[in-house]
């Protein structure tokens, strides 16, 4: 293609950037190439980039051979950068907001200024790409209607263990995402949690040269990367297949059994072995619903 016809299709800037508006531009999640003519579009026509990291956002603007103002917008930061844009929104000039990676808001900084801007009254407008929860499920062959996606599980033993056992009744797909340092602790606690048998698949590097997609039991998974058979290093996306779904007698069964074991004064491991092994209720969870009755008496 000769360049005068490469100019002719190269989409305009002036088309999708307007003066006091918010641009919440997704980026590539690894490949570079994924990046879309609109965003590219975009990011050449804003006045200014709010960034996660500006070292991140430079190696993209390299890419795509601009040159642009970065302000940075992290967690630490996003209230005050946060009123900051808005007003330089209100004085007529245009931002777009950019992750280091996939889509902002999404598990990443941003939330804070759309509410922001939003509750200013000022026009906030998606320009859609990459997201690496949505790469992973539509890869998987695990349901995806519904899903729920949970983003990063918490980081201390305890307080992951907690939430994940109030995620094992949930009938959908369940979606984390897990830094290298912690994976192959919340793949174990994900399997002791949610039942080592449910299907589950370990997406890590998307869309990178590495990139690497496993599918097996939460317990083959968590064996395989506590052995290393698995690398526990990029980024992981974790999706865990929906357990089998229970009758409503089953429940009704669950239910009728824990309270009158519990009135027994039998102890709370014992009762969650017993139920779990009877009915379909998890071991963890029904070893939370026997403390949560206890304290309720």
């Amino acid at each position: 293609m000769s360049s005068s016809n490469a100019a002719a299709n190269e989409v305009s800037p002036g088309r999708w950037v307007s003066a006091g508006h918010c641009y919440v531009v997704a980026t590539p999640i690894g490949n570079l190439a994924d990046i879309s003519d609109r965003a590219s579009a975009v990011l050449r026509g804003v006045d200014v980039i709010a960034c996660e990291d500006t070292r991140h956002a430079r190696v993209l603007l390299g890419h795509l051979g601009l040159r642009k103002e970065l302000v940075a917008l992290h967690e630490h930061n996003e209230r005050g950068a946060s009123e900051a844009i808005r007003r330089r929104l209100e004085a007529g000039e245009s931002v777009a907001l950019i992750s280091d990676a996939g889509t902002p808001a999404i598990s990443d900084p941003g939330e804070v200024l759309v509410r922001v801007l939003a509750e200013a009254g000022l026009p906030v407008v998606p320009v859609p790409g990459a997201s690496a929860v949505i790469a992973a499920l539509s890869a998987s062959g695990l349901p995806g209607r519904p899903f729920w996606f949970e983003g990063f599980l918490p980081a201390q033993d305890k307080a992951r263990r907690e939430r994940l056992i109030r995620l094992a009744d949930v009938e959908a797909t369940l979606a984390f995402y897990e830094a290298p340092h912690r994976i192959v602790k919340s793949l174990s606690a994900c399997a002791d949690a949610l039942g080592g048998e449910r299907p589950a698949v370990v997406a890590r590097e998307l869309t990178k040269r590495f990139e690497e997609i496993v599918h097996g039991s939460l317990a083959e998974l968590a064996r395989r990367l506590a052995a290393g058979e698995i690398a526990a290093r990029g980024e992981f996306v974790v999706l865990v297949g929906p357990g089998e779904a229970g009758s409503d007698g089953d429940a009704v069964e669950a239910d009728a059994l824990i309270g009158l074991l519990v009135d027994e004064g039998v102890a709370p491991k014992t009762i969650a072995r017993v139920v779990s092994r009877t009915t379909s209720r998890s071991r963890n969870a029904v070893y939370a619903e026997v403390l949560a009755r206890r304290e309720q008496r």
